[in-house]
């Protein structure tokens, strides 16, 4: 499970409490963007239709960077955020160069999905051993199946959970009365 603080970046905690203060303040602009005057980022850009896109669907709060920093923070609280740090370690392994696929794959099973795993993700006896199997000759889609599962986990479990959320709430609900 999850590990402390340092299993999140600090970077994603740190601009959580940002784009929490950012989208308070939306009740205090009348323009529908601020800008963060902030001295890590100061071209942090936030639309105040943000949330409510991010309520539309998983893969809309997936793409956005500020809803994934949020998402990320929220399964910190949740004790759950490997399975964001496995999903976008599959998205990343997707792009790994040929020569770099085997390092990669072990890489990320270790630390995901073997029996000593330090971030074990939540899957299934035989989505294990079929990734277990696609280890022998990995290849760009040797973690499909768990990646998949994993996707459906957060969507089924932990996007509700979110949208439901204290934080998420109050913005959406700052985001419509502004």
């Amino acid at each position: 499970m999850c590990r402390g603080l340092e299993s999140l970046p600090t970077t994603c905690l740190e601009r959580a409490k940002e784009l929490k203060a950012l989208f308070a303040s939306l009740l205090q602009k009348s323009d529908h963007s601020i800008t963060s005057q902030s001295k890590k980022n100061d071209k942090l850009r936030l639309n105040a239709d943000e949330p409510l896109k991010w309520k539309e669907s998983f893969d809309d709060l997936l793409s956005s960077q500020n809803g994934l920093c949020l998402f990320r923070a929220f399964l910190h609280s949740q004790f759950s955020e490997e399975n964001v740090a496995f999903y976008l370690a599959c998205e990343d392994y997707r792009e790994t160069k040929p020569s770099k696929l085997a390092a990669k794959a072990k890489k990320i099973y270790d630390e995901f999905i073997g029996s000593d795993a330090s971030r074990e993700v939540n899957l299934d006896h035989v989505t294990k051993a079929i990734t277990k199997e696609n280890m022998e000759h990995p290849n760009l889609s040797c973690f499909n199946l768990a990646q998949a599962k994993i996707y459906t986990l957060m969507e089924k479990d932990c996007y509700p959970r979110f949208l439901k959320s204290p934080t998420f709430l109050e913005l959406s609900r700052k985001v419509k009365t502004g």
